[in-house]
């Protein structure tokens, strides 16, 4: 199976500079492209009997190197996989879009998730060293897989730079037995059926006062000067910050699940419905409730264990774990479950986890 590794690029002046060329080079063919894209659609929609034929984006890097390349020379600065790749990704957002996964592709502005894709003569120089066509060698400061990937993508995150690709790995194989359910919440971030309780982070709650007070800050500063720009990159250190706290957090529970189980036990949440909550969105999305599942599925895979997700109408917190009896209704302010029919006494999080622990067996 693909394994995604990412890591931070240790540089220098001159390679931010190419990194920000490379990155102004895809946001202009990504912004190009889906410009002629719209315009297409607008044609075929006005005129529905003279369609136009939707481009691919192998036509589109052809219109590309026959229309914009020589009124911007500057392209040639920068490796011409770049905005072929930025053509291949806006064709997957239009795909995404007909298919009524997605939305419409936006238009990309500077300084906004800047990042590209570059792909051919990639080749890892020793533990710490990558060499990538047109911008040369690149240190990281950890170890990279002793490989050699056919692409990678760049990003930028508050000037940092992380380099990311993927490679093949083969799935190991669960010596255990064991069955695990786990019953997700706001409180705690998980509980599960073994009696263990998982705190979560809280991480936007913990820096919330304080990217507030930042932001505030900035509501005055004139946009586009110096002082706004340095206030936007204090902004999103504390963004990555919380990000990386809530991964870390969810890193090590899925790991801990999927290596020391046979079986993971989940709920089928709505998290979209559960995020509308005006009183617990924030902190539902503080816990990272779709991550943790994303994260589980690829590591139950990876070391050889099974993802079991029961359907979000299975009344886990109402059912009985000790005689099985339903309860018509249980408010959710209650967080000790009482049974009526065998006097059963349990907290509410545990006594779902269990519940959820008995379908897989």
């Amino acid at each position: 199976m693909l394994l995604g590794f990412k890591t931070e690029l240790k540089l220098n002046n001159l390679q931010r500079t190419q990194l920000l060329q490379h990155c102004g080079v895809s946001r202009h063919a990504w912004n190009w492209g889906l410009a002629l894209t719209k315009q297409i659609l607008d044609h075929n929609q006005i005129n529905p009997i003279e369609k136009i034929k939707f481009p691919s984006a192998i036509d589109l890097h052809k219109w590309l190197v026959a229309l914009v390349k020589p009124e911007y020379p500057w392209y040639y600065e920068c490796s011409k996989s770049t905005p072929q790749e930025a053509l291949r990704s806006l064709r997957t957002a239009w795909d995404r879009c007909f298919k009524k996964i997605s939305g419409v592709p936006n238009f990309k502005k500077r300084g906004l998730s800047d990042r590209f894709t570059i792909e051919g003569a990639i080749k890892v120089i020793g533990l710490s060293k990558i060499q990538v066509p047109k911008i040369g060698i690149l240190k990281t400061y950890e170890r990279l897989p002793q490989l050699n990937p056919k692409s990678v993508s760049i990003s930028r995150q508050a000037k940092k730079w992380f380099i990311s690709f993927r490679f093949d790995v083969e799935q190991q194989e669960c010596s255990n037995t064991s069955i695990i359910g786990v019953d997700l919440g706001i409180k705690t971030l998980a509980t599960l059926s073994s009696g263990e309780v998982i705190v979560g982070c809280k991480s936007y709650c913990f820096f919330e006062a304080k990217l507030s007070r930042l932001q505030w800050l900035n509501r005055h500063k004139i946009k586009g000067s110096a002082n706004w720009k340095k206030a936007q990159i204090e902004i999103a250190r504390v963004h990555r910050k919380i990000a990386n706290i809530r991964k870390d957090t969810l890193h090590k529970l899925t790991i801990y699940l999927s290596k020391n189980h046979a079986q993971v036990v989940i709920e089928d949440l709505n998290v979209r419905g559960m995020m509308a909550n005006h009183k617990l969105g924030k902190a539902i999305g503080d816990m990272g409730f779709y991550e943790f599942r994303r994260q589980l599925t690829y590591k139950c895979e990876l070391y050889g264990s099974k993802l079991v997700v029961v359907d979000r109408w299975f009344p886990s917190s109402k059912t009985c774990s000790n005689c099985g009896t339903k309860k018509e209704t249980l408010p959710l302010k209650e967080r000790v479950f009482e049974c009526g029919h065998c006097s059963f006494v349990l907290n509410r999080d545990l006594n779902a986890a269990i519940n959820l622990s008995k379908v897989a067996s």
